[in-house]
């Protein structure tokens, strides 16, 4: 058996460059099964699983004993199971088994990460210090348990910074020109939108009206508007993701301060989690109040929530290779972008803070 002097050591990733102390999302729970998920975030390789028993463990990505990706495992009943040399972990990343040896190392163990399921969604838990203990509760988005709703989801991988995707969410007077075959609409509308930016503590929240509008594509597709409308979006920016409610009435028919309006509804999640400084994983879920035909058309708005966040990666991505390619040039800032401006800013103080 190898001494301890001929054991290869390998630096760790760090996590410091990213906001920390908080809950990100890690994966949809369809994603994880009893098949190990790699997936690296905030620079760090974890791989994700569900045992037999439903729990979800999430490990880092590198057995101990030979640095294998554990990822390139099998799931057992009781943990993880390394693909080399069979060594078994538990959810605490403990190793509980080693073939052939009948005692275990006391450091026979690989870093575990808090990891929360809560509706459709894999929360993971990113603490200044390695071994810090969450100081909260994974958030609540009590609409993937509101009745009245139905709701999908998917994960996107972009080749672009996470904060590029928190200035396209913040700043929805895009939809004119970027969607105006989904969700899009009047552009000039969109951008003479009456918004309001209020910020609370690390969040932000940006109202936007536009009464009098013509309804874009998805909506009349989805619900039997009488003609023009009164359209509201929503956006609440929380470091590790946003929550966005925008919809229309039939105009001058309900106030849209009136928080049980009625009219079409669309509520998205958007986890918007780091993978490195230049990636990112977008993982979000969309829900909708159809009332005619509910199933086939939740398929549609999805269909074409899909549509829209594909246009969104396109730009993104482009954006970031044409920051590159430029350097370090100026942009200009113009009245749109008040609430991102906000966001930027407080994730520069989180991360200043640690």
């Amino acid at each position: 058996m190898a001494s301890s002097n001929d054991v290869m050591v390998t630096s760790a990733p760090t996590r410091s460059e990213f906001a920390l102390d908080m809950w990100y999302v890690a994966a949809l729970s369809a994603e994880v099964s009893d098949k190990p998920l790699a997936r690296t975030l905030l620079n760090e390789p974890v791989v994700l699983f569900r045992t037999q028993d439903g729990q979800i463990g999430a490990l880092e990505d590198r057995c101990c004993h030979r640095a294998l990706p554990l990822s390139l495992g099998t799931v057992d009943e009781s943990g993880l199971r390394c693909g080399y040399h069979g060594l078994l972990f538990n959810c605490a990343g403990a190793c509980i088994e080693i073939p052939g040896q009948e005692k275990i190392p006391s450091k026979a163990k690989v870093t575990a990460y808090h990891a929360i399921e809560k509706g459709p969604l894999i929360w993971i838990w990113f603490g200044s210090e390695l071994d810090s203990e969450p100081s909260c509760e994974p958030p609540e988005y009590s609409v993937h348990t509101d009745k009245r709703y139905l709701f999908d989801g998917d994960v996107y991988h972009y080749e672009a910074p996470y904060q590029l995707i928190h200035d396209n969410l913040l700043d929805l007077s895009h939809l004119g020109y970027v969607h105006a075959n989904t969700i899009g609409g009047n552009a000039k509308i969109h951008m003479n939108a009456e918004m309001k930016v209020e910020s609370e503590g690390d969040s932000v929240r940006v109202t936007r009206y536009m009464p009098n509008s013509t309804p874009p594509p998805t909506y009349t597709a989805a619900y039997p508007f009488a003609g023009q409308v009164d359209r509201w979006q929503e956006i609440v920016f929380y470091p590790s993701h946003l929550e966005i409610w925008t919809g229309a009435v039939d105009v001058n028919t309900e106030s849209l301060d009136d928080p049980n309006r009625g009219g079409f509804h669309l509520r998205g999640f958007h986890g918007v989690t780091p993978q490195t400084a230049e990636t990112s994983f977008y993982i979000w879920t969309q829900a909708s109040n159809p009332t005619n035909n509910p199933a086939e058309t939740m398929q549609l708005v999805i269909e074409q929530t899909a549509e829209t966040f594909d246009e969104d990666k396109v730009v993104i991505e482009a954006q970031y290779a044409n920051m590159q390619r430029f350097g370090q040039k100026a942009m200009l800032d113009i009245h749109v972008d008040v609430g991102a401006n906000r966001a930027r800013r407080i994730i520069k103080r989180l991360i200043s803070a640690k």
